[in-house]
């Protein structure tokens, strides 16, 4: 997915019952994958007068939103259900690793639908994604 912040919006959704450290933990994960897998999701650096550096950020607003743990795999599902929608899940087993190995390994060993989301990032026509999180909370 090309990114293009005058069609697209970026949104991420956290589990509702997490507490602070996990969904700071949740969205800082997904945030680092999205601007890894978005090509032009993330601007250039920057330099301030004096020649100090600022790293580039994302080009559009990037709300972070309540759900429900139901409503997060629904909107997994929709997400992988169309190809507009880029979405990158985070889950509970992955929040409790504490190896990317032991990730690997325990991810590989288990069905999708047993996978618990913590959190979810999707990029899409701005649209459809109002539409799938229009009516959820903002993380406050």
């Amino acid at each position: 997915m090309n990114f293009d912040a005058t069609a697209h919006k970026c949104v991420i959704v956290v589990n509702s019952t997490l507490g602070l450290g996990h969904a700071a933990n949740a969205v800082s994960v997904i945030g680092v994958s999205l601007g890894r897998s978005v090509a032009g999701l993330v601007g250039p650096d920057m330099q301030s007068l004096d020649n100090v550096n600022y790293p580039g950020v994302i080009y559009a607003p990037l709300p972070i939103l309540l759900s429900t743990p139901e409503h997060l795999q629904q909107l997994q599902e929709k997400a992988l259900a169309d190809e507009e929608i880029h979405a990158m899940p985070f889950s509970a087993l992955a929040q409790s690793c504490k190896t990317y190995q032991e990730y690997e390994t325990r991810i590989s060993e288990a069905e999708s639908s047993a996978i618990e989301l913590v959190a979810i990032g999707l990029i899409g026509p701005q649209k459809k994604i109002n539409k799938l999180t229009g009516s959820l909370s903002l993380f406050k």
